[in-house]
């Protein structure tokens, strides 16, 4: 039972370890999702094929803070239902149905806290001038994979084998605000051999960018002006062919990498969260929805770093 909020609590670091928040930003997590999780219990204890009557059945093992807690630290760490079983003191099986109720609950929120930026707002930093040529205004895309179980078909396995991490793999694409650092959107997980240019156009993202907005990426996003409805868009130059790469372009990358690196941390950071590091345990169920939550719960931290609001 010494993961109970009620003991946690006490011990703020220990509580900041196990859930990748600190003791005040869980509190208004849990003010956010009170209604929301009330809404979803009365929807569950209201659906048709339910047989008891409303009120009947045995007494929740945990309250609602409770609840949310398993959830966000079975996000941060990662842990296997026995373990989690152990330090809440509950069966395997309540782990279960409390992750299952809570995850969509904190997959809406961390979509909450996604804001594309707004062209309107003046900018807080100037530019490179070696980068006069690029988008003033642009979000910074890239992806992450993460290890999967085999799957046992040998077809689907093939489909799932990444070449670059030599092991089946899911693969992310997750957009971040350049100023904020903040996520702003996350796409549908995809086979880890998909290439990141496709997974971009497939995703729509550039067509739902306000008008103003460009994009940014690194070398694997080559052709990326063409697919941006007005060309707002820029990657590094790439090595000509059986040349050395001339001295502007070294500079005009190192440039770049100094703006684009804003997402590598961003993902460093959401990475931190186990469930979305660790080989995935669920054989490629509701990943997406996995990366959206950590994300969320992201934001809230990378929110106060930068003294804003991921609401905002």
């Amino acid at each position: 039972m010494i993961l109970r909020y009620q003991y946690l609590s006490q011990h703020p670091k220990v509580f900041q370890a196990m859930t990748g928040l600190p003791v005040s930003l869980f509190d208004e997590l849990e003010y956010e999702l009170a209604e929301p999780f009330l809404e979803a219990e009365r929807q569950r204890l209201a659906r048709p094929n339910r047989q008891r009557a409303e009120g009947g059945g045995r007494e929740a093992d945990l309250d609602s803070r409770d609840q949310l807690l398993m959830g966000v630290v079975w996000l941060r760490c990662y842990p296997k239902q026995t373990v989690l079983a152990y330090l809440f003191a509950v069966s395997e099986t309540s782990v279960s149905r409390v992750v299952n109720r809570v995850l969509p609950l904190l997959e809406q929120s961390g979509r909450d806290t996604m804001r594309m930026p707004d062209p309107g707002r003046k900018r807080r930093r100037e530019l490179d001038e070696l980068l006069h040529e690029t988008p003033d205004l642009v979000v910074l895309i890239d992806s992450f994979e993460q290890r999967v179980q085999r799957p046992q078909n040998r077809q689907e396995a093939d489909a799932h084998y990444s070449g670059k991490k030599k092991q089946h793999t899911l693969k992310s694409q997750v957009v971040v605000n350049e100023d904020t650092g903040l996520f702003v959107d996350v796409a549908a997980s995809v086979p880890g051999p998909t290439a990141d240019i496709k997974l971009l156009e497939t995703s729509g993202l550039l067509k739902r960018l306000p008008a103003g907005v460009g994009a940014a990426g690194d070398l694997a996003y080559v052709g990326i002006q063409d697919l941006h409805p007005t060309g707002l868009a820029a990657t590094p130059r790439r090595k000509p062919r059986g040349q050395e790469r001339p001295p502007e372009d070294v500079a005009f990358n190192r440039a770049f990498a100094r703006r684009r690196i804003q997402v590598e941390h961003s993902i460093g950071f959401a990475r931190r969260f186990e469930a979305i590091t660790q080989t995935d345990r669920h054989h490629r169920r509701n990943h997406t929805v996995r990366v959206v939550a950590v994300c969320g719960l992201a934001n809230r931290r990378l929110a106060r770093r930068y003294r804003t609001t991921p609401l905002a």
